[in-house]
């Protein structure tokens, strides 16, 4: 059989599933985690609102865009074409650290699916039903595939930047009403282009919004092209010379098929508590929690060791010295100087305290990340939180918490998730209460919406 006509390679098998689903065969509860998913990523893009990451990309947008589209650009409320739009809806989403995050495919699917099915359908003309039912093949596609790439992939290349390309191809692929086929050529074309290197770290550079903003702009065109007849590789994932052979050495082929149509990937997406990066979320939990059970001032703790798993020091241990406050988001020492100096890391602390508090940056040297057997086990399906405490009075101290805040067993209600939109959109100003509301409302009825355009007043 040839490889036009064979469609048993696990890639196509994914695509027949993507391009046959209903909004009628997902479940109830996964329509409404994914209306939870998409306030918490238009909040959060919002919130990137004067990032200066995202100013430089806005301004070269308006060297190189259109200056009128109709695709909706939520942190200047201008409008420009559907690519442009999702490469800036793509980095703002993602630069305040409040974005989703998948654990086991260790994917960030709202910042790079939502940019590119909003512009798609603002372009389009398509409906909130339309937009959920994408934006659920783009999870579903997305976390499939990384997990397919395995822990290795991790340790070089930023997943939301490489996988993250497909997962938005995908969505809008299946917003376009496109067949197996199609879906099959957007994803090559997605996959040829995904990059995304973790070195940045090391420099505080910005590389971290370019992943997220080509991601979804690369994705939409992608899938824009396969449209038109633009072909690409069928076998981009697990070909000879495919995203694997190249990216990865761990790769499991029957990850893209685990549990089509039964397995609803969406719905295990974790939200963020705190406002950093991911791998720092569990042994804050612990340490805070260890806190609040000991009565525990940060002066009375003499070091903090926090037991960790292996991706957590690829991504934190290069940060030893943070000097931007977006870098600090990857300083284990600094969040948790944050947690235990200020009670939280959240959007305020850092902005405040992360690089001006003295306390905090004294107690940023008394941490130290250790590999833990148990928790590397456990990773990436389950990220496992526990801290050693030694007190200035001798004592050593343990904290663990099995269920950070956010995951799936301990996720955020609708009210703590309204509450967390509200405070993303005063942040930099971005959105109005009276604003945050209307889109709230919108959000919670997104299925019964006639179209999706303008969250926002046009800017004057």
């Amino acid at each position: 059989m040839s490889q036009a006509t064979d469609h048993t390679y696990p890639t196509r098998q994914l695509c027949e599933f993507l391009a046959r689903f209903t909004l009628a065969d997902v479940p109830a509860e996964v329509v409404e985690r994914t209306k939870d998913l998409f306030l918490d990523w238009i909040a959060s893009a919002i919130a990137g609102k004067d990032a200066p990451a995202v100013r430089k990309l806005q301004e070269f947008v308006a060297a190189m865009g259109p200056q009128q589209g109709p695709a909706e650009v939520l942190v200047d409320r201008r409008r420009t074409s559907p690519y442009f739009a999702a490469l800036i809806n793509g980095a703002s989403s993602h630069v305040v650290e409040q974005d989703d995050v998948h654990n086991s495919s260790v994917l960030h699917p709202a910042a790079v699916v939502f940019p590119a099915v909003i512009a798609a359908a603002q372009a389009e003309g398509k409906s909130g039903a339309d937009v959920l039912l994408a934006s659920i093949a783009g999870y579903e596609a997305g976390i499939r595939i990384g997990e397919f790439m395995g822990r290795s992939h991790y340790r070089v290349f930023h997943t939301t930047g490489t996988v993250g390309t497909l997962a938005a191809a995908a969505a809008v692929a299946k917003l376009y009403g496109m067949d197996a086929e199609g879906i099959n050529q957007a994803l090559g074309s997605a996959g040829t282009q995904a990059a995304g290197l973790w070195e940045f770290l090391r420099d505080a550079a910005d590389s971290k919004q370019l992943h997220t903003a080509k991601a979804a702009a690369d994705g939409l065109m992608s899938a824009w092209i396969a449209r038109a007849g633009f072909t690409g590789a069928r076998r981009i994932l697990e070909g000879p010379q495919g995203m694997a052979a190249g990216m990865s050495s761990d790769a499991n082929p029957a990850a893209l098929t685990d549990g089509l149509g039964t397995r609803w990937a969406t719905a295990e997406t974790s939200f963020k508590f705190f406002a950093s990066c991911r791998h720092t979320h569990p042994a804050a939990d612990a340490l805070k929690d260890l806190m609040l059970r000991e009565k525990l001032r940060a002066d009375q703790i003499a070091s903090v060791t926090a037991h960790v798993h292996q991706g957590a020091i690829d991504v934190l241990g290069p940060v030893t010295d943070p000097k931007t406050i977006h870098q600090a988001k990857f300083s284990m020492g600094t969040v948790l100087g944050l947690v235990a100096v200020h009670a939280h890391a959240g959007l305020g602390e850092f902005e405040d305290h992360a690089l001006q508090d003295a306390k905090v940056a004294a107690f940023r040297d008394k941490v130290e990340m250790v590999l833990d057997d148990e928790i590397n086990a456990a990773y990436p399906r389950q990220w496992i939180g526990r801290v050693t405490v030694k007190t200035t009075d001798g004592r050593t101290l343990a904290g663990r918490v099995d269920v950070p805040k956010g995951d799936p067993g301990n996720t955020l209600s609708r009210p703590e998730l309204e509450a967390k939109a509200l405070q993303l959109g005063a942040f930099r100003h971005g959105a109005g209460e009276a604003e945050m509301r209307a889109i709230i409302a919108r959000v919670w009825a997104l299925e019964k919406q006639a179209n999706v355009n303008d969250w926002l007043p046009v800017a004057r």
